[in-house]
């Protein structure tokens, strides 16, 4: 048996986040995370899937075309990370304005402004393609910044971390 020295191995100390829940308090709690990591000087990864990429849909109308499936697909999902539901106690909406209240009033970032900081510092956020297929996105309707890739590209992210949420 060979006994190699632990500084010789590498340390994995990437973070990534999968986030595939398109929900207010779900989102909130990736970007601080995610935040928090980078401000510890972390490499850190967000690969958004499925719902979780309503997060990052623009909030305005973006001429694309698109089959009446995706049209419609498009047209029943939440517009970007304004629309987002909370997860519990949403009561038709009201629910989010009040967190959204409540935070303002604590001085707590809102969630557009932790998505600006983590675009600011450097956290990779990526779409999933195949996902942005199925749901009838297109890149044009996503967020300035980001990156799109596939299961690929996340798993050689996760390999490379030492911390792994699904969110």
């Amino acid at each position: 048996m060979i006994n190699i020295p632990a500084s010789a191995v590498p340390t994995k100390d990437n973070k990534t986040i999968v986030v595939f829940s398109g929900d207010l308090d779900k989102a909130m709690a990736a970007f601080i995370i995610a935040n928090g990591a980078a401000a510890m000087g972390k490499k850190v990864t967000m690969f958004f899937t499925f719902w979780g990429l309503n997060i990052l849909r623009k909030p305005e109308p973006v001429p694309v075309t698109k089959g009446l499936m995706d049209k419609l697909f498009g047209f029943m999902m939440p517009k970007g990370s304004k629309e987002l539901n909370l997860s519990q106690m949403n009561m038709l909406g009201i629910g989010g304005k009040m967190m959204r209240w409540i935070m303002k009033n604590k001085n707590v970032s809102s969630l557009e402004e932790l998505i600006q900081a983590a675009l600011a510092s450097g956290i990779e956020i990526v779409a999933c393609q195949m996902s942005m297929e199925v749901m009838g996105l297109q890149p044009k309707e996503l967020l300035d910044g980001i990156k799109f890739g596939g299961v690929g590209y996340y798993l050689n992210e996760a390999e490379d971390s030492n911390v792994n949420l699904f969110i």
